[in-house]
């Protein structure tokens, strides 16, 4: 039990760690919400390695603690709102097999930007959000290339030392 609490506090750290790290990344096209999505490296790659439930409680804490120290209550409601869908679309990919990390990730990134693009259209109480979709969801697909092939790179490593992880 301590070494499942002890590997989620690092996991966390990881993805707070590189969600800031994005931050930093001078990419803003114009378009709030287009990111490579660095963090979501921790959660897929998770995803091929740990249990979901505690893959989804990483995502989550992470959501959390980046909207609590960086964001406000909406940043935390969009984040968490594309985390969820994100995750639950990744999830549902890996469980009926046939993807690759690739496009396991860019379901993710797709799904990502379609729930916050719900959040959004609910908070403002208009659809309006939804001409956003044909930029965003290009730099979904692309931000879910780039994710899905570190992860791949990455779980070869990651499946050698899991029992030290």
């Amino acid at each position: 039990m301590a070494a499942k609490i002890a590997r989620g506090g690092m996991l966390t750290a990881l993805a707070l760690i590189l969600s800031y790290v994005e931050s930093l990344i001078p990419l803003t096209p114009g378009i709030p919400g287009i990111k490579p999505g660095l963090a979501n490296l921790v959660i897929l790659s998770g995803l091929y390695c740990l249990p979901p439930q505690e893959v989804l409680a990483v995502s989550a804490a992470r959501i959390l603690l980046l909207g609590f120290l960086f964001g406000n209550g909406v940043s935390i409601v969009y984040s968490l709102t594309g985390g969820l869908l994100s995750f639950a679309v990744m999830l549902a990919l890996l469980r009926k097999g046939g993807f690759s990390p690739v496009g396991v990730s860019i379901g993710g990134g797709v799904s990502h930007n379609i729930g916050q693009l719900a959040a959004a259209s609910c908070i403002l109480r208009s659809t309006s959000v939804f001409w956003y979709l044909p930029v965003l969801l290009p730099a979904g697909l692309a931000a879910g290339i780039l994710t899905g092939m570190l992860s791949k790179r990455l779980l070869p490593v990651l499946r050698d030392h899991a029992g030290t992880v």
